[in-house]
């Protein structure tokens, strides 16, 4: 490491009690509309994830890094701002451009300001859980669920660096935040929507998908009115928008989508195949494939420190995936409401198309924190019901009136 590399290190540093107090301001602002914020554990978790910002930046110094072609390409480009917009890639250079090219930030001023906007994405994930949870739930004996699933590593890894993974994962988290009060979170809806469909197109359409079972499947408030005016609307979002969602797979245009996106889907994974962390999953199963995507790798296919870490932090994944395989869970699926029905659509949605495409351990890694925060809504949910029918019949026992409504109610009997 130079002296020049530790002179921007330095700068980069210097931003931090700024972007601190800028912190305090808005979950000020929080903690005057949510009472159950907490303001010292979301400050713990801004420095925590401080320290994986720092890892990844050591991580990237010495290794290949995607982050470090994002840098250079915008540092480099000589032309007017909206010349690089676009979607995808070009869109974090478009977001980049004013920082580099205006404000003069180094590559690691703008690793600590995508580190905070990963940050931001735990914030809006916090609140998503905790207010439609209010029940405190705790696993292997003592461990608190919400604090275990802020607190997971390859989470924090994987959005603290500038490229596609901070921003995705801040505006999927606005995105689920917002949509359970549309009404009074429309900005959050109409900005985490258009960064979704900014930065992964197809995720916006999976979104829209998972969005549209949980509005007519599950157990909720809205008027058939409202159902149908939401479905048309994001029907014909998807409509104007398809040549843009197909076009990431090269399927704009295409005659036979399914021939054309398995064709396109085979020959992905074939290149993937062939990096150094890649498996051979052609001859996988379905299931085989999605329990690659979701649980390795898995210690014996750990590649390095890296691995092993990513191993104790899948192992836990598969143990609170196993809590749900109850038959109680059919129940409470029967009767759940459009966040959970919608969380667990997308990420099965998602995490189906990924397998088709996907055959490198390194990408899967990456590409699953976008969207576990789905499935452990579903999960913190299902076990605070739990909690809940528990203490309910305990009532019910010595004589205590409860409720008899069908829907679910968590943490309010």
């Amino acid at each position: 490491m130079e002296l020049d590399d530790i002179l921007r290190i330095i700068e980069a540093i210097l931003l931090i009690p700024f972007l601190y107090e800028l912190n305090q301001y808005i979950l000020k602002k929080i903690k005057k509309k949510h009472l159950f914020s907490s303001k010292m554990k979301l400050n713990i978790l801004f420095f925590y994830h401080l320290v994986f910002g720092w890892i990844y930046y050591l991580y990237a110094f010495f290794n290949p890094s995607d982050s470090k072609a994002y840098y250079s390409r915008t540092d480099d480009f000589k032309g007017s701002w909206f010349e690089i917009f676009g979607t995808e890639t070009s869109f974090i250079d478009f977001i980049s451009y004013p920082f580099i090219n205006t404000l003069g930030f180094s590559y690691e001023m703008m690793m600590l300001l995508f580190t905070w906007i990963g940050y931001w994405g735990f914030v809006f994930g916090f609140l998503f859980f905790k207010e439609n949870i209010p029940q405190k739930v705790r696993v292997f004996k003592r461990i608190d669920l919400l604090t275990l699933i802020l607190f997971f590593p390859n989470m924090h890894f994987w959005s603290a660096s500038l490229g596609k993974g901070a921003p995705i994962f801040f505006a999927l988290m606005l995105f689920a935040y917002s949509i359970g009060r549309i009404k009074d979170r429309k900005i959050g809806l109409i900005v985490s929507s258009m960064l979704i469909f900014a930065i992964r197109p197809h995720m916006f359409l999976l979104l829209c998908a998972g969005g549209l079972y949980g509005i007519y499947f599950g157990k909720n408030l809205i008027s058939r009115k409202k159902k149908l005016a939401g479905g048309i609307i994001i029907l014909a979002g998807l409509f104007l928008l398809k040549e843009q969602i197909l076009g990431v797979v090269n399927l704009n245009g295409s005659e036979n989508l399914v021939a054309d996106f398995l064709a396109f889907s085979s020959t992905r994974a074939n290149d993937l195949s062939s990096a150094t962390s890649g498996i051979n999953m052609a001859s996988y199963s379905l299931p085989e494939k999605i329990f690659t995507f979701w649980f390795r790798p898995l210690f014996l296919d750990a590649p390095g420190i890296l691995g092993i870490i990513v191993s104790i932090e899948n192992f836990i994944y598969l143990l609170l995936f196993g809590k749900i395989f109850r038959t109680n869970f059919f129940m409470f699926w029967k009767n759940a409401p459009s966040q959970v029905k919608s969380c667990l659509m997308i990420f099965i949605l998602t995490s189906v198309a990924m397998t088709f495409i996907m055959s490198n351990l390194g990408i899967m890694i990456r590409q699953k924190t976008m969207i576990m925060y789905f499935m452990f809504f579903v999960i913190y949910y299902f076990l605070a019901y739990e909690k809940s029918e528990t203490l309910r019949h305990k009532l019910k026992g010595i004589g205590v009136p409860t409720s008899n409504k069908q829907e679910i109610r968590v943490g309010y009997y």
